[in-house]
């Protein structure tokens, strides 16, 4: 649907085209809704006909409507805009309303333009009174250089959320959980690495966090201090450029994982960041024993978000 949509012009927005991010979403005032365009989305708004446009197969007529504010998107307040490195932020947000969430879940931004974005939550509800974001500093990203140059303290943002299915799950707390990110995609494995280690997780926790560059391991010292706190926690830096530190490891964060754990048998697996990553590590961890129902990933689809303001 959301193909035919915008041969016609309709101003819908979108971006990862393959039902993750939600930001297409529509509702429809009159006929049957393909189940698998419902996938992701809340009781509450499966229920009053919300869908996903870009997974929309309709097999009969549909009758579509813009999607209602005040079902969708609640408010936000920034508490805090903090440089954790020169491409990367730090943002918490106040919630206006109550927002039960999980650690590792993502919710979209829109700005007072409409222009829309998804970010990984790094917070844990117990743990944190604000949702935190990280946001990487795109150098075409129009939402990235906004939050960079010109986002302050007691700005307000509309958001839409908790989204996603990459969270830590309560029950075998035994097993080990390997988890594997680039840049930003530390966000959510921060989140869910202090979630399953404040619920009581014993089993090894092994985080491999890679960038080009030393100084894009944006959170070292914060990783450093809980890997001294819980002895089944371990972070593993790694730096894939050609200057690589004293106590970081050489390439990709998950060639360095896998050749580490070439036996991923009853392993739980979180993979997220750069889409290739994720999904060659959905591939390899699941051909190294991993249960497809313990791989958990979080792809940063990145694509051209179309949107118009909404009245």
């Amino acid at each position: 649907m959301l193909e035919a949509l915008l041969r016609q012009g309709a101003p819908v927005s979108y971006s990862c085209r393959s039902g993750v991010c939600l930001t297409c979403m529509l509702r429809s005032a009159g006929g049957q809704v393909p189940v698998e365009a419902q996938d992701g989305l809340r009781d509450a708004l499966r229920l009053d006909g919300y869908f996903l446009a870009c997974v929309c197969k309709p097999t009969r007529d549909l009758d579509i409507v813009a999607p209602d504010d005040a079902a969708v998107y609640g408010r936000a307040i920034v508490r805090l805009v903090e440089h954790l490195a020169p491409t990367v932020c730090r943002v918490l947000l106040e919630s206006a309303t109550s927002l039960y969430y999980r650690a590792g879940q993502f919710v979209n931004l829109r700005r007072a333009d409409g222009l829309v974005r998804s970010y990984s939550l790094a917070s844990v509800p117990h743990l944190d009174e604000c949702l935190e974001l990280h946001v990487k500093r795109l150098p075409d990203g129009t939402m990235s250089n906004w939050i960079f140059d010109e986002l302050g303290l007691g700005d307000a943002l509309d958001i839409d959320g908790p989204n996603g299915k990459c969270f830590y799950v309560p029950g075998a707390p035994e097993h080990d959980m390997l988890m594997i990110g680039n840049g930003t995609g530390l966000a959510p494995l921060y989140g869910i690495a202090r979630d399953a280690l404040h619920s009581g997780h014993t089993g090894e926790i092994r985080l491999y966090h890679g960038s080009r560059h030393a100084a894009g391991l944006y959170l070292a010292n914060a990783l450093r201090e809980i890997e001294a706190k819980y002895p089944n926690f371990h972070y593993i830096p790694c730096v894939s450029g050609d200057a690589v530190p004293a106590g970081h490891r050489a390439g990709r964060a998950d060639a360095v994982a896998f050749n580490d754990h070439p036996d991923l048998t009853g392993w739980r697996v979180h993979l997220c960041g750069y889409p290739p990553m994720v999904h060659a590590g959905k591939k390899t961890a699941y051909l190294a024993g991993a249960s497809v129902t313990d791989i958990h990933a979080d792809p940063f689809e990145l694509r051209e978000l179309r949107s118009e303001p909404r009245g």
